[in-house]
């Protein structure tokens, strides 16, 4: 009974991400439904509505898609930010040792499906199209594992979190590198530094959530004006947010001791009420509770709900409305050359790095996981959505003509992967498979 009520945070992580998944999966189909059903034309203007104010010197007026991707999107990747920080401070990557596997695993997941499409591409227009197999989506892909239940050892779940997020990094660095318009360094560098002095001031002890959603605002339009991509500014903030609890564990039992045995001896009124000894009591324990907690770990519990249930549906909603007609051009040639690079890249790229790297002694492989179960979440690896068809906008946002094509092969590369993944890992005798 104990066992079933004890659920660590990691297993909860996976559970908000797998329910978060499955969402994920009913809002794909609706937007395809939608945007190939009698009402495909409200799907395209509520999403080219124009939204947003102007001024005499300033205007800010966008489509919906832009919010959706460019706002609501920068919330997400702060909040990847914060899963990164805590990860590299107290997480699965904060020791060598630890990082090594997911890092060879997430090396191999990048290199190998970007190499396998530069060698198959011969259009020079659609080159830029590279980063769209990078990536993986964590909330499919923990998804498709969580319904193997038992089968799964948590080492592997945790395995394939970790390289989510090495992932996440290298994607996010690609984007900042390589898929940032001509840049505006002036620009650039006062949104700079305002996040230096975020930096600075947590340095020093002192962190506002007020200050930083403010400051947060304005580096976000001052990266959208300088060309940087802006949901890169939710990252670099998200690393000003101090990981450390501003009292330690002992003062706060102490405080926590003394309020308890002052509520046990306040008077209790009749009326379902608080009287005003146990108002200020509450108040006062309401005053260390915030003191006590990670301001990291507040944010990111607080956000992460938004994020899984309603971000990343209203983005797969937005995105994910691929119009298949006649009428429609659609590059047969990228749309295969991005199934190969998701299915293949992903599912043979990551256990040949992870075997060549074990061979010479560089990771260690815990020892409840199995070749064939590495293999099986190297395709499961491939389902690439969230982030493959971000970045399939901005390579292709001066060729729209291409955007549609590059999201049907995200969409069936993605299916393809989670398939052969799930079948290897339903159905491989891991028994008959020898360890690396």
């Amino acid at each position: 009974m104990i066992k079933k009520l004890f659920i660590t945070p990691f297993q909860k992580f996976v559970k908000i991400e797998s329910f978060s998944g499955i969402l994920l999966l009913i809002c794909t189909l609706v937007a395809l439904f939608w945007a190939n059903s009698p009402l495909h034309e409200s799907y395209s203007s509520i999403l080219e509505y124009k939204v947003g104010f102007s001024g005499e010197s300033f205007e800010l007026k966008k489509s919906v898609l832009f919010w959706i991707n460019d706002g609501l999107m920068a919330i997400f990747f702060f909040l990847i930010g914060l899963e990164i920080k805590r990860e590299i401070l107290i997480g699965e990557l904060n020791t060598v040792k630890k990082l090594a596997f997911p890092l060879f695993g997430a090396v191999g997941g990048a290199l190998i499906p970007v190499g396998l499409f530069m060698l198959l591409n011969q259009n020079p227009e659609t080159f830029k199209g590279w980063g769209i197999p990078m990536a993986t989506d964590i909330a499919f892909s923990l998804a498709v594992l969580n319904t193997l239940g038992k089968r799964i050892p948590l080492s592997l779940k945790i395995f394939l979190t970790a390289f989510a997020i090495v992932d996440d990094i290298e994607a996010v660095l690609v984007i900042a590198v390589f898929y940032s318009e001509s840049i505006q360094v002036a620009l650039l560098l006062i949104g700079l530094g305002l996040i230096a002095l975020l930096y600075v001031l947590t340095n020093r002890g002192y962190y506002s959530k007020f200050v930083m959603i403010v400051v947060g605002i304005i580096v976000w339009v001052l990266f959208l004006k300088s060309g940087v991509h802006p949901t890169v500014a939710g990252i670099l903030i998200a690393f000003s947010v101090p990981i450390r609890q501003e009292i330690k564990t002992t003062t706060f039992l102490s405080q926590l001791e003394g309020i308890y045995n002052s509520i046990k001896s306040a008077p209790v009124l009749k009326e379902p009420i608080l009287s005003n000894q146990q108002l200020k009591l509450v108040n006062n324990l309401t005053h260390w509770s915030k003191k006590f907690q990670s301001p990291l770990q507040h944010l990111e519990h607080n956000l992460h709900n938004w994020s899984a249930y309603f971000i990343i549906p209203v983005f797969a909603l937005a995105n994910a409305g691929v119009l298949i007609d006649s009428s429609v051009h659609i590059d047969m040639a990228l749309v295969f050359h991005i199934i190969l690079c998701l299915v293949l890249g992903k599912g043979l790229g990551i256990p040949l790095v992870i075997l060549v790297a074990k061979k010479l002694n560089l990771i260690q492989i815990p020892a409840d996981i199995h070749f064939i179960q590495i293999l099986g979440v190297s395709f499961i690896a491939g389902i690439g959505f969230t982030m493959a068809i971000f970045i399939a906008g901005l390579a292709f946002s001066t060729s729209p003509e291409f955007i549609s094509s590059a999201k049907i092969g995200i969409l069936l590369g993605s299916l393809i992967s989670a398939i052969i993944g799930y079948l290897i890992l339903r159905f491989a005798p891991v028994k008959d498979f020898i360890k690396l």
